[in-house]
């Protein structure tokens, strides 16, 4: 086992020398040879494809679309950045600022989006003139495999090492676990299962929190717009995002119109003794989602639940009873389920969002459907996420889209909240090491008596 990981380590190594102190132009022709492979049609119903029949998740269409966007999104984000010797000049303080790589980076990738984890953040560590050894869940390896290879291609086009990019081909809890202790960081993008020991290798870490997208809706919001829009970000995918809408809390003088704009969009509501088969179901044991239902259609959850529904259902809708363990439906579902809440005053529906995040984990995100700009703010101010989208499908805005201005990423930070030491989206920047250069500037002394002179005017020396 160890010789296998020392094996790619050591190559890894070998090649993140031979482009060390590339020029900048140099890298960036590295990043489109490999951008190109990674984007291009072929490639990306190729692994589009064999991560369905791999992972048995998803939806082939949305995986297509979600490949190509989140890799023409980086490479967009990409353009421009300068990782290469000086990066930023200060001169009023005399700060010279100079761009180096990490090494080698161990990335974890997750089942749920198996395919567009590796160009996104490999994209970002190669750019950064760093290795990459991708360590992919188990039920996902050829999708890997087939990812990595397309991307090895666009190095050999310009006559990089091929093992800037390498992959495990057979992996294993315990694999994963000694390139975790190996490498210079460790990229978990994933559940709590790779998250923690991620955090717990010993090495620099980025890891992510759970997902609970929570979205208030309040009396100003379009709400044929809003319906559409919620309907887009919970069933893209079949949910495999954890960005994807889980809970909508509404106002409730619009709650019933809100509902009705919903099932025309494709939403069912399920009541009664059809809404407890359908919790059995998504929860066995009472406590935890049964990865039977994970990231499936309708259609399967249904007859799974025993439950009918309508020919033309796109997701399931359930009404929220109570916030916390006694109500799972509260909960994080990475299906097509959706809980609907019911809110009052304005206040209520931001310690509603408090409270649901709080049950599975502060520090995701949140979202608002509103014009009412004390509403968006007054939530901003006070849940503790770390993005909130306005007038936005949830999971195709949190990890970047055409028509905001988030940075594209497969991987989010949560911030201390989530138990992750950022709360941006992770990009290129989060894969340098920087060298301040400091030269010496005119001495500034400060007056004590100007520091202090508020403290002084109001309660005296």
């Amino acid at each position: 086992m160890s010789e296998l990981i020392d094996q790619l380590l050591a190559k890894a190594r070998e090649a993140q020398k031979v482009i060390e102190f590339w020029p900048q132009e140099k890298v960036d022709e590295m990043i489109l040879a490999v951008g190109w492979e990674a984007y291009k049609r072929e490639t990306a119903e190729t692994v589009a494809r064999l991560a369905v029949e791999e992972t048995g998740l998803g939806v082939y269409e949305d995986k297509v679309l979600k490949h190509q966007k989140k890799t023409i999104g980086v490479l967009r984000d990409l353009q421009g950045e300068k990782t290469v010797g000086v990066i930023e000049r200060v001169p009023e303080k005399g700060l010279v600022k100079i761009a180096k790589p990490m090494g080698v980076i161990g990335a974890i990738t997750p089942m749920t989006n198996s395919s567009s984890t590796m160009p996104c953040n490999g994209l970002m560590i190669l750019k950064a003139r760093n290795a990459v050894i991708f360590a992919p869940h188990p039920r996902a390896k050829k999708t890997c495999a087939v990812t990595c290879e397309e991307m090895r291609k666009g190095l050999a086009k310009v006559g990089a090492p091929l093992d800037l990019v390498q992959y495990i081909e057979e992996p294993s809890i315990e694999l994963t676990q000694e390139l975790m202790s190996k490498v210079d960081l460790v990229l978990a993008t994933g559940g709590a299962g790779v998250v923690k020991p991620a955090y717990s290798s010993g090495k620099p870490a980025y890891g992510v929190g759970a997902g609970n997208a929570t979205v208030v809706v309040d009396e100003t919001a379009d709400l044929p717009v809003t319906a559409a829009k919620i309907c887009k970000g919970k069933i893209f995918d079949n949910a495999t995002s954890c960005s994807a809408e889980n809970n909508i809390v509404i106002q409730e003088s619009i709650f019933d119109d809100l509902l009705e704009e919903l099932k025309k969009t494709g939403g069912h509501l399920v009541t009664g003794e059809d809404r407890a088969k359908l919790k059995a179901a998504m929860w066995p044991d009472g406590v935890h989602l049964s990865g039977k239902i994970v990231c499936k259609s309708v259609k399967f959850i249904a007859e799974e639940a025993g439950i009918h529904v309508p020919d033309g259902t796109k997701f399931i809708m359930v009404l929220g009873e109570h916030i916390g363990p006694e109500d799972m439906f509260s909960a994080e579902k990475l299906s097509p389920v959706l809980t609907l809440w019911k809110y009052k005053t304005f206040d209520q529906a931001v310690q509603m969002v408090i409270d649901i995040t709080g049950f599975s984990g502060y520090g995701h995100s949140c979202g608002i459907h509103s014009v009412n700009e004390e509403h968006i703010l007054e939530l901003a101010t006070k849940a503790k996420v770390s993005r909130m989208m306005v007038r936005q499908a949830q999971s195709v805005g949190n990890s970047g889209d055409w028509e905001n201005g988030m940075p594209f990423s497969m991987s989010l930070g949560c911030g201390t909240w989530g138990g992750n030491i950022t709360s941006e989206n992770i990009t290129v920047k989060h894969f340098l090491n920087v060298t301040w250069v400091s030269y010496p500037i005119p001495a500034e002394i400060p007056d004590p008596e100007v520091i202090f002179a508020p403290h002084f005017a109001k309660y005296g020396k």
